[in-house]
């Protein structure tokens, strides 16, 4: 949020309140992430990691992505993603190769095991979802969680990362 002032436009801080809710959801959020990602890992044997590369390249076009457009897609940097796929390729899971002619690029394809793997550990994912988040929740304050992550998210597209600065 902005302030004016002598006509310019500062940045005020969160108050109280604002702060006391932005702490709630930042340690709930990351509680769920580490509940469903440790009970996900006992009951599939993959990471969350895993399976959310698995479920992009299953989703794409005879299971193929450039690893660039996988990195975006997943969210993480192209470093961290080119180390997470070279354990991956390592069990057998993905392969990596040149994008037709272009050396510059990798392609990523979820391999046939990595297929089987992916749908035998999609019906866990999804149970843990229901039980640690949706179960959570009446229809109601679904619909209520719905609204807030979409406004988050289009506060987030329509607003420009380098307007945001430290204070002096």
């Amino acid at each position: 949020m902005t302030e004016t002032t002598n006509g310019q436009a500062r940045r005020r801080s969160p108050n109280a309140t604002e702060l006391a809710i932005w702490r709630d959801y930042v340690e709930t959020s990351e509680r769920v992430r580490r509940t469903l990602s440790a009970a996900f890992q006992e009951t599939s044997g993959i990471s969350p990691g895993d399976y959310s590369v698995m479920l992009a390249l299953s989703e794409a076009p005879e299971k193929t992505l450039r690893s660039s457009d996988l990195a975006d897609i997943v969210g993480w940097e192209r470093s961290r993603l080119s180390h997470h796929l070279r354990r991956m390729e390592e069990r057998h899971l993905i392969l990596r190769g040149p994008v037709g002619g272009d050396a510059r690029g990798a392609a990523v394809v979820l391999t046939d095991t990595g297929a089987q793997i992916f749908r035998r550990s999609s019906a866990a994912h999804l149970r843990l979802v229901r039980e640690v988040f949706v179960d959570a929740f009446t229809a109601n304050q679904l619909d209520s969680m719905r609204t807030v992550t979409s406004a988050l998210r289009q506060h987030l597209e329509t607003s420009d990362a380098t307007d945001v600065v430290a204070p002096d």
